[in-house]
């Protein structure tokens, strides 16, 4: 087919001239497929107009939006926004316009849905997408709802965009007054955290300052004081300021690692020294068993003389190596010379005995005579066993006085045998070696008739004693030479610190005294002090240090007793309890740190600083007392601020000064300051909650307030006058409205007054057109009257004869006077000035109409409004007002011809129907 035909034979909508594509789209149905497809073909159109008017014919936005996708074009952007905004009235629903708004990310059409949108939820819905800090001030400068300006409003954030909104937006004072009230809130925020930099600053200067110092008794208190006000700033420090504040916390950490670690050998110290107290307690009771032994003994032979002598010689090394470290307490010391006191007459008897065994012996063998000579020369002590030649001496002596002596209890004796068995058997050598001593010298006592089978039994348990002293030699011997060597290398190491070499030698010299004179010998003993004194002289310059230090700890102790007497001697009244108690605890601290001191000066100096501790604490529990009594008086002022008369904010205020005072007490008696706290915390807490209490009730009022007046909005919202004197209802309402102000502060109730004001608003016009209308329905009343005057004054104009209408008798009162002045000037008026006084009226109601006037009628309209404003003094009458004076002043006007008033009263009826119908 040629081109001619195809052109003949197509369809209007693909016709080469525009005018017939855009008249054909009339002829086309959207709901036809093929009609359809021709109308999308038609968007697409080269021309304009039809691209318009094709889009005319699609109502689903979500198609157009699919196609601004891939053809955009603005007949299709300006369809698109018609749709979404609802300016159409083929527009889709608000919902279904909302749930689009999450597809269209065009900003350009959101700014349109912004400042066009039919709804204010749907403007809303848009501003929230956009994301330009510039639109958003456009919108919050320009938009015309004050919802969406205030919205915009909210989303501007930066100093510079808040700095324009409140110069440039003009329109709406709230949005000035919230971007200024914002700019404020940024330069007090920038000023905050502006000062919580310099406070960090300073925090970190001072904690590294601290960091730097050295220990004292506060170190911690300060730098754990730092830490926390580190902590409680809320804005983040620079990277540069967290290196350098974990660099001066890990110096201060340090620092106190190493003064724990220093504290840690002080103690460790201290209870070296107290083990050293435990092990002479040790020595001077073994030595006192040693003694106690040798006496409760049957005899005393040269073995159980030379075994105390031994345990005597190494307790005294051991003695004195721990006096080289740590001074004995003066009771302990008296005590171990007793004891050595009483192993030296032992061994001076024993000497005696020694020197006189010769001649006794000699006595006992030829002459009995001498006994009692050698005896008295030898001179044995009564509470000492006898050796066995004295004992031999002393039963030829006493041979017949024990013949005749009272009889010994048999049975006690058997009891005691049992009891040695008993201790046998468990093994407990000591205490077995005394009672069998003990057994055997009352056993040596009974008359040998009367001795049966106890001296058997006797024998028989002192075999199994020797077995089982024999055993312990045997197992105690290796232990011995273990300890003997272990001193031996102890004295030749040259590498262990002279403080472990110290500890060591003590410790072996503990081990070997434990043994006792279990497999002890001469040669064993000599070679362990031998060797202990071979360590003695090494560690010689190290003792030497240790007195040194020990003069240091007397020194210190000394300054530490001085300065507390300064405090007691000079206390400040004002001194926290708190305080006072630390320095008490860190002197104790110090105390115990500051040790040993030297022997002569640590008893004194003791008594001195118990002494000190018990006046310190006496000034503690005064100042205690004192805060206490303080603090029950701001109790009464609390009990008594709860039963004033005054309003609760002040009262509040009252108590917060209260609290204040309280903490700058400080802290009472311990038992007491919980007690105190928990009364005054619950008078604080009952004028807490009275304002608490006071601000629900002022709320809940206010809330009250608040929802009467939504319930006086909605119902006056749904109310309309249908009369013009229901404005009395109208000024009831706005009475009650008035009656519930002041309304708390909020957004709501700014919506609340903004609502009500557009609805007294609304009902106030709408009771102005009421009265209006009203005014203009008494036209029809007044036309008959009218009419009868003009058909007066036309007779009178032409035939000279001035008869009066008769009054009617439905006649107003505000218009009889007027009624009687048209009379009168029928009688003595001009017929032009009556005519250019109706001319003027006519004018003046079609103002009041808002008609428009004729171009010849422009002087009298200006006339008509100079005289309104002069009459109501600057300001516009109230309309109804004015149209009554128009009705009263067109009866009054006289006398007018029929020709004139004929000209007149049509557009005179018109203009009062207009009126009217307005007032409906």
């Amino acid at each position: 087919m040629s081109g001619f035909f195809r052109r003949f034979f197509a369809p209007r909508w693909q016709h080469r001239d525009p005018r017939v594509r855009h008249a054909a789209i009339a002829q086309l149905d959207s709901h036809k497929p093929t009609d359809r497809h021709a109308l999308e073909r038609l968007t697409r159109d080269e021309d304009a107009s039809v691209r318009r008017e094709a889009l005319t014919r699609f109502v689903d936005p979500s198609t157009l939006l699919e196609w601004l996708a891939t053809h955009d074009t603005p007949e299709l952007r300006v369809r698109l926004a018609q749709l979404l905004s609802g300016s159409v009235p083929d527009a889709p629903p608000l919902q279904q316009r909302l749930d689009l708004l999450d597809r269209l990310g065009d900003h350009d059409l959101l700014v349109q849905l912004v400042e066009t949108g039919d709804n204010q939820e749907l403007r809303l819905a848009a501003l929230a997408k956009l994301d330009d800090e510039a639109t958003l001030l456009q919108q919050a400068r320009d938009n015309g709802i004050a919802v969406v300006r205030h919205a915009a409003a909210e989303r501007v954030s930066s100093t510079e965009g808040l700095q324009r909104l409140a110069r440039e937006a003009r329109r709406d004072k709230v949005v000035v007054r919230k971007a200024r009230e914002r700019l404020q809130r940024q330069r007090a925020d920038a000023a905050e955290a502006q000062a919580q930099q310099a406070a960090r600053q300073r925090i970190l200067d001072a904690l590294e300052a601290h960091a730097l110092h050295a220990w004292e008794p506060l170190y911690g208190a300060r730098y754990r004081h730092l830490v926390r006000d580190w902590e409680a700033l809320g804005d983040t420090p620079s990277d540069e300021q967290e290196r350098r504040f974990q660099e001066a916390s890990q110096r201060c950490r340090k620092t106190l690692s190493d003064h724990e670690t220093e504290g840690h050998a002080q103690h460790q110290a201290i209870q070296r020294q107290k083990e050293a107290t435990r092990t002479r307690q040790e020595l001077v009771e073994a030595l006192e068993d040693a003694v106690t032994g040798l006496q409760q003994a049957s005899q005393l032979t040269h073995q159980d003389l030379e075994s105390l002598r031994a345990q005597q010689r190494l307790h005294s090394e051991r003695w004195l190596a721990l006096s080289d470290h740590y001074p004995p307490d003066e009771d302990i010391q008296t005590r171990y010379a007793e004891a050595q006191a009483k192993c030296q007459r032992i061994g001076d008897a024993w000497d005696r005995a020694s020197a006189q065994a010769q001649p006794l012996e000699t006595a006992l063998r030829d002459d009995h005579a001498a006994v009692d000579a050698c005896l008295a020369q030898i001179d044995w002590p009564d509470d000492l066993p006898p050796t066995p030649l004295i004992h031999e001496a002393r039963q030829l002596r006493n041979a017949e006085a024990a013949e005749t002596s009272a009889p010994i209890d048999l049975s006690a004796l058997r009891a005691d045998l049992d009891k040695l068995e008993n201790q046998l058997d468990r093994g407990t050598l000591k205490t077995a070696s005394r009672l069998y001593r003990q057994i055997r010298q009352r056993v040596d006592d009974v008359p040998s008739a009367s001795r049966g089978d106890l001296e058997a039994r006797l024998k028989r348990l002192g075999a199994r004693l020797a077995e089982l002293r024999d055993w312990r030699g045997f197992v105690a011997g290796p232990k011995r030479t273990q300890l003997l060597e272990s001193i031996e290398a102890l004295a030749d190491d040259s590498e262990s610190s002279d403080a472990e070499r110290d500890r060591r030698h003590r410790q072996l010299i503990k081990e070997w005294a434990a043994l006792g004179d279990a497999a002890a010998t001469a040669e064993l003993s000599q070679r362990f002090r031998s060797a202990s004194q071979r360590i003695h002289a090494a560690l010689n310059d190290w003792y030497q240090q240790r007195d040194a230090a020990r003069t240091r700890n007397l020194e210190a102790r000394e300054a530490l007793c001085e300065q507390l007497e300064e405090l007691i001697t000079h206390p400040d009244p004002q001194a926290d309890p708190d305080v006072l108690r630390q320095i008490r605890d860190r002197a104790r601290e110090q105390w115990q740190q500051c040790s040993p001191v030297p022997r002569e000066h640590a008893k004194p100096l003791g008594q001195r600083f118990g002494r000190i501790r018990h006046e310190l604490q006496a000034l503690i529990d005064r100042r205690a007392n004192e805060i206490g009594a303080a603090k029950r008086d701001l109790i009464a002022e609390a009990d008594a601020l709860i039963e004033a008369d005054m309003p609760s904010s002040q009262r509040t205020e009252a108590a917060k000064a209260l609290q204040s005072r309280w903490r700058e007490l400080g802290r009472a008696a311990k038992g007491e300051e919980q007690m105190l706290w928990r009364h005054f915390r619950g008078l604080c807490d009952r004028i807490f909650a009275a304002r608490e209490a006071e601000r629900e009730n002022r709320a809940q009022k206010a809330q009250t307030r608040l929802d009467s007046m939504q319930a006086l909005i909605d119902r006056f919202d749904a109310w309309q006058p249908q009369r013009a004197d229901d404005s009395e209802t109208l000024e009831s309402a706005v009475r009650d409205a008035e009656a519930l102000e002041p309304l708390p502060g909020g957004r709501r109730s700014e919506g609340m007054r903004r609502r009500w004001q557009g609805i007294v608003r609304a009902r106030r016009e709408r009771l102005a057109q009421l009265a209006l209308g009203a005014q203009a329905a008494r036209w029809r009343q007044l036309r008959p009257l009218l009419d009868a005057h003009v058909a007066a004054d036309d007779a009178a104009l032409n035939d000279d004869q001035t008869a009066d209408v008769t009054l009617p008798e439905a006649m107003p009162q505000d218009l009889r006077g007027a009624h009687a002045a048209r009379n009168a000037a029928r009688r003595e008026g001009d017929s032009e000035t009556a005519n250019h006084a109706l001319g003027r009226l006519v004018v003046q109601v079609a103002l009041i109409a808002d008609e428009p006037v004729a171009a010849q009628e422009e002087p009298l309209r200006l006339e008509v409004q100079v005289a309104r404003l002069n009459n109501g003094l600057g300001q516009a009458p109230q309309p109804d007002q004015e149209l009554a004076d128009v009705l009263r002043q067109l009866l009054e006007t006289g006398p007018i011809s029929s020709s004139v008033w004929t000209s007149h009263v049509t557009r005179l009826d018109a203009l009062f129907d207009v009126i009217a119908q307005r007032g409906a």
